[in-house]
């Protein structure tokens, strides 16, 4: 049985049939039932390459994820795909490596299953027009925006907290704590992307505070926030018997290895040593001790992706960039000296 048999018993086009089971909203509900209805009393099982080759206008809306094994994408994704079937579109998913092109990856997916829009969860801070001239469909840059970039703003929506800020904001604590020496340890220092940006956050808030910079207090792991990098990073610092009471991580999994790290080599957090990093993740609420750390707007920052890519695509605003507030959750790692 095909999808013309299931046309032919409802009296209808192939293509309403093929908007019908993909959910699409531009049908009547009595030809919805209709349809419904038959394609449960034949038994019919949708076949999807055979759907794609049907459909001329998709609702399928892409979302490439940069990382694997990243924790704090995996709880967006969820609220993304909440937000995208609730407006009628189908989410295809598609997840690269840490050090693949976002870029490529989704203009492939956009031919492939003629995507109407796409969401970049994660990707490089340094697009110009040349880069992004393969994706043909309106897209969202989630998390992170165009700051090292030539790309002008008219040409893609962002969503994101500010990152410099937010790593400003997170040291200022440790400094109006009474912290003096506080060590960072970032993936890089210079790699025109998220850990720039936060570690330019700390500089200057040591430099506000009346602090001066100690590059034996830096400690680059060149591991995109992996935590066994980290970890080995934080056992460096350790080792150097150079002074500090705190740590600056740049996001929670660098912290809660570096904790590890920290205990493991005889300081205990926060005892001997506080410890505070970006981004909120559930797993650092319920680490020992709590982690004290900038939260980021998860849900907020999905759903909003969600809204502005689909007023986009249904033609009802022009790009925008959207700047969210982080807050910052008082955890067991950090104390008063």
């Amino acid at each position: 049985m095909t999808i013309k048999d299931i046309a032919k018993a409802c009296g209808v086009s192939v293509s309403t049939v093929s908007r019908v089971l993909n959910n699409h909203p531009d049908v009547s509900r009595s030809v919805r039932e209709k349809v419904s209805s038959t394609v449960e009393r034949l038994g019919y099982i949708p076949n999807n390459s055979a759907r794609d080759l049907v459909r001329t206008r998709s609702d399928n809306i892409g979302v490439v994820v940069r990382g694997q094994d990243n924790l704090f994408f995996s709880a967006m994704v969820k609220t993304i795909s909440r937000e995208i079937e609730s407006r009628g579109y189908t989410m295809v998913l598609h997840f690269i490596g840490s050090d693949d092109d976002e870029v490529m990856a989704g203009a492939i997916l956009e031919r492939e299953k003629k995507l109407r829009g796409l969401i970049f969860l994660g990707g490089r801070f340094d697009y110009s027009a040349e880069t992004l001239a393969p994706v043909g469909v309106p897209f969202v840059c989630c998390t992170y925006t165009n700051c090292f970039g030539t790309l002008d703003e008219k040409d893609y929506s962002s969503v994101s907290i500010d990152d410099y800020m937010t790593a400003y904001r997170a040291v200022r604590t440790l400094i109006d704590l009474g912290h003096k020496r506080i060590a960072v340890v970032a993936p890089a220092t210079d790699d025109r992307s998220i850990s720039e940006l936060r570690y330019k956050g700390y500089r200057a808030a040591l430099e506000d505070g009346g602090l001066d910079f100690d590059p034996e207090l830096l400690v680059e792991t060149e591991g995109f926030f992996e935590m066994p990098k980290a970890y080995e990073g934080t056992v460096k610092l350790a080792e150097r018997g150079t002074e500090f009471t705190a740590v600056f991580a740049l996001s929670d999994t660098t912290a809660l290895a570096a904790v590890k790290a920290l205990e493991d080599h005889g300081r205990r957090v926060p005892e001997d040593c506080s410890v505070i990093a970006i981004d909120g993740l559930t797993v650092s609420e319920y680490a020992n001790p709590t982690l004290t750390t900038m939260v980021q707007p998860v849900e907020e920052m999905g759903r909003q992706s969600v809204a502005i890519l689909a007023d986009m695509i249904e033609q009802r605003q022009q790009c925008c960039h959207l700047r969210l507030e982080t807050k910052l959750r008082s955890g067991g790692s950090v104390k008063k000296i």
